[in-house]
This record gives structure tokens, sequence and C-alpha cells, in this order.
């Protein structure tokens, strides 16, 4: 793999990209900001199973924004305890959290401070009570080693500037036999792939 060298300067034009696009998205811009469909659209669209999505409050489903039905290939155990790395609006670490059971329990990290609110919110909407949301960098996971049973990213690790950094962070607190999901989009076109452009356009 070849690796891109961001300067610190060029890291914090990607965060600062990153945290001002998602925060247009928490306050409500779901549809203008994304390709494809999201909220229940999104879901019955990706094989969501309908019997647990449906419980979900209306405007909790309507914050949806994934690219995969991850549960299909990391089925959450009863008892378990997942990790949603850029949780968003918490949909995915809610559903986590009921599959779990009430033995069970999941956790959302994001760097998005408008995201961590909304995901909080919609957790109590749902009356999610063993779900915990706390801001944090993919990069740099505030859990000790090998505590989660299975790790979901759902299209955000095309956002983080270090992908091998937060792959081994995912490994690092994912327990010996758990399961690790990640779902994301990819550039196919021959845009231009020099720093600056990069950073200008990080996250689009």
């Amino acid at each position: 793999m070849v690796r891109t060298q961001f300067t610190p300067q060029d890291i914090g034009k990607i965060n600062r990209s990153v945290l001002s696009r998602y925060a247009k998205v928490a306050g409500g811009a779901w549809r203008k900001l994304f390709r494809y469909p999201t909220g229940k659209d999104g879901m019955d669209g990706l094989g969501y199973d309908k019997a647990l999505t449906s419980a979900l409050p209306g405007d909790v489903a309507a914050t949806y924004c994934g690219v995969s039905h991850l549960f299909a290939s990391a089925p959450v155990p009863l008892g378990g305890k997942i990790l949603d790395i850029g949780c968003g609006a918490g949909v995915d670490t809610i559903l986590a959290a009921r599959l779990a059971g009430p033995e069970g329990a999941s956790a959302g990290v994001d760097m998005t401070p408008e995201m961590i609110a909304l995901a909080a919110a919609n957790a109590r909407k749902s009356g999610a009570t063993n779900v915990s949301f706390s801001r944090a960098s993919a990069e740099s996971l505030p859990f000790p080693d090998q505590c989660f049973d299975t790790v979901i990213s759902n299209g955000v690790f095309n956002l983080v500037p270090d992908k091998q950094k937060a792959l081994a962070e995912a490994w690092r607190v994912l327990r010996p036999g758990g399961r690790l999901a990640i779902a994301d989009q990819i550039l196919s076109d021959e845009s231009p792939r020099d720093v600056d452009t990069m950073t200008a356009h990080w996250g689009r």
C-alpha cells in the first residue's frame, strides 16, 4: 500500500473539513450532502431487518447514513459488546445494542461534537439504555485492549487520514475471535492525487 505523507497542517485541514461537513449533516442536511439513500430508505435498500428498524422512532431512523448492512456479515452476539467507529447519529450503535440484548452493550465514537450530541438524543428517544457515546478519533480509541466482541465502521474509514493506524486501533480493542466489519466508499476515477488537491476535497 502506498501511503500519502500528510503534514500536520494537511491533517488539520482534513479534520476541519470533515468536522464542518458533518456538523452540517447533524444539523439536518442529510439528503443534500450524500449521493446515496439515507434514512429509512437507505436501511431498506441495504437489507436491514425491518422488524428491527421499524422499532426506531421515525425521526431517529431518518438520521441513518451508512453504505452497508454490516450486521449481515458481523452478527451481534447476545450479551456482546460492540463498538461503532464513526457512529455518526448512532443508528447502527442503537440497533447493535438491541441485537445484543439487555446483557450486552454498544459504544459509539465520533469526532464531531454535533454528531455525538445527536446520537445521545437518538438513544434517549429510542429508549436505549445500554448505549454510550464519546468523542474520539478512529486513530486513537479511548478503550483498553481486547474489550469488544464486535467492531463495526460504516462509511467512515475513507475520512480518516491515517487508515493503517485506525485499522490497528480497531484490531487492538477487538477480542480474540471477535468480528471486525468495515464498509466504505472508494474513489474509482482519475482525480488528481496531489496532497493539496486531496486535502482541499477530502470527505466530499
